[in-house]
């Protein structure tokens, strides 16, 4: 529905940050395995990843993020499966998520993200080898990457209907396989 190349550049005009455009393409690559397991298109699936964040840097605040970037959104002519999916994956945007592709953004934002943190502090910045145990126990550090929310952590795999320690191995090995992409070592 919509080209990689197309989001990408949605993404880049409006994301400059490093570490930003690195989350988008940590989600993107867990919708796009996600995709691949459950039959749905890859770059459908892949596009709302990438674009999920596209306008937090104007818009960091809610509900301003991701709102205003949906109506952005909507006049660039993205398919409206992925304009809601974005909107779905803030909870304080009072969209429900109805459909496994948002609640799949859902599942994937805040466990992507925690999953990259995680990897960036082990010993030569590896993925490989890391385990949804070490990752378990991360997540019960209040301290470590506190803006991570525990609660969509765990709701995010719930809603998607998958065990959070299976859900946590399967965004490792989509994390593993765009791993020099996001700052990682494979190991």
């Amino acid at each position: 529905m919509i080209p990689r190349e197309r989001a990408w550049s949605i993404l880049t005009e409006f994301t400059k940050s490093d570490s930003l455009r690195k989350h988008a393409r940590t989600v993107e690559a867990a919708m796009r395995a996600y995709a691949a397991r459950y039959g749905e298109d890859p770059d459908t699936w892949g596009a709302a990843g990438m674009l999920h964040d596209f306008d937090y840097e104007m818009h960091p605040r809610a509900p301003h993020h991701p709102v205003k970037g949906g109506e952005i959104l909507l006049a660039r002519d993205v398919p409206h499966p992925i304009v809601y999916a974005v909107l779905a994956h803030a909870d304080y945007a009072g969209m429900p998520r109805v459909s496994r592709l948002d609640r799949a953004l859902y599942a994937c934002d805040e466990l992507s993200g925690f999953v990259h943190a995680v990897a960036l502090v082990r010993p030569g910045r590896v993925i490989t080898g890391l385990e949804p145990s070490s990752v378990r126990k991360k997540l019960k550090d209040k301290a470590f990457a506190r803006t991570v929310n525990r609660d969509d952590v765990h709701r995010g795999a719930a809603e998607l209907g998958v065990d959070l320690d299976e859900h946590i191995a399967f965004v490792i090995a989509a994390l593993t396989s765009v791993a020099p992409e996001i700052g990682l070592a494979r190991g």
